[in-house]
């Protein structure tokens, strides 16, 4: 399936969201805001009802940051609450799967998923650590299986990680790319399983030498996120690091390592994984509640959410001029 075909074909095209928590949610809405018939399904009833309300608010924010093609309430028409799986399933090019992150519970899901959907549906699921080979080895239709790692929320942050088991198929991952892509979303293929996947480990890193410069005293909390939101992450929001030092130095990356890859070779010299000492992430926590209580966190969230809306719809005008 190319992306071209999904892009003309998207309304013949239904996608499954099994698990209908924030993910499963946040995934109804990408999908749905596509062009996509979307059939959400959860096991708890309650959940699965509750969760049209929170995708019509969202709906809403986009739509006033236009970041919505249609309506709001034509692309929350595209949603169904499906309380039957297999009738979730009947049909579909994509099942995206959100439920608890457990092994077990993965496996018996992917079980149902694999006997219940279309033989050429790809299977994937929002996992942010389990590869796909310790939930899908024994099932027959293991080839479709791989993992499609969001970004939280990816109806704003549009990253997708692919992710194969050792015997998913190429084309499988090709379709789900092409799929992905024709939704809106950014899709990025890793060649083969690791612990955490791209993003995770990127984040580590950068966790690890936050805490640890944090547990040596060399400077607050508030400070070091400065270093992010108000340094790196202005021209990391829209080139990556590859990127960024490519254009550093005057003959690009090479030049750059012959610059400064000393320097960034001694700065990391010892540099050893943070051990999330207890004591430490006690007193990053004290510094944060005294700028944000507890309580606050929900409303903090939805302003983060907010902002990233400004952002997604700045990006999006940026892109076309």
């Amino acid at each position: 399936m190319s992306a071209s075909e999904v892009i003309s074909n998207k309304q013949d095209q239904p996608v499954a969201i099994v698990g209908a928590g924030l993910i499963g949610r946040a995934w109804a809405i990408v999908f749905a805001r596509a062009g996509h018939p979307v059939r959400l399904h959860d096991a708890d009833a309650a959940t699965m009802q509750a969760s049209l309300a929170y995708i019509a608010e969202r709906l809403q924010e986009l739509d006033g940051f236009g970041l919505l093609d249609d309506a709001p309430a034509a692309v929350l028409a595209r949603i169904h609450c499906e309380p039957d799986l297999a009738a979730a399933l009947r049909g579909v090019v994509i099942v995206q799967e959100n439920i608890r992150e457990t092994v077990e519970a993965k496996t018996a899901i992917f079980a149902q998923l694999d006997a219940l959907a279309p033989p050429d549906a790809v299977l994937a699921s929002s996992t942010s650590w389990l590869p796909a080979s310790t939930f899908t080895e024994h099932l027959p239709g293991r080839a479709r299986c791989l993992v499609g790692h969001p970004t939280n929320p990816p109806y704003l942050v549009p990253l997708v990680e692919l992710c194969p088991a050792p015997w998913t198929d190429p084309g499988a991952m090709a379709r789900a790319h092409a799929i992905y892509a024709a939704a809106g979303q950014t899709p990025v293929t890793l060649s083969r399983e690791i612990d955490g996947f791209l993003l995770n480990r990127v984040q580590a890193a950068v966790l690890n030498e936050c805490f640890t410069l944090f547990e040596q005293g060399l400077a607050s909390a508030e400070d070091i996120d400065k270093v992010l939101k108000d340094g790196l992450a202005l021209r990391w929001s829209f080139m990556g690091p590859f990127e960024t030092i490519d254009l550093n130095a005057p003959a690009g990356v090479k030049d750059y390592a012959a610059r400064y890859g000393t320097q960034n070779r001694e700065a990391m010299a010892g540099v050893r994984p943070f051990g999330w000492a207890d004591e430490t992430v006690a007193r990053v926590d004290g510094e944060r509640r005294k700028q944000l209580d507890v309580a606050d966190i929900g409303a903090r969230s939805a302003w983060r959410d907010r902002r990233l809306m400004a952002l997604a719809a700045h990006k999006r005008q940026a892109a076309a001029s």
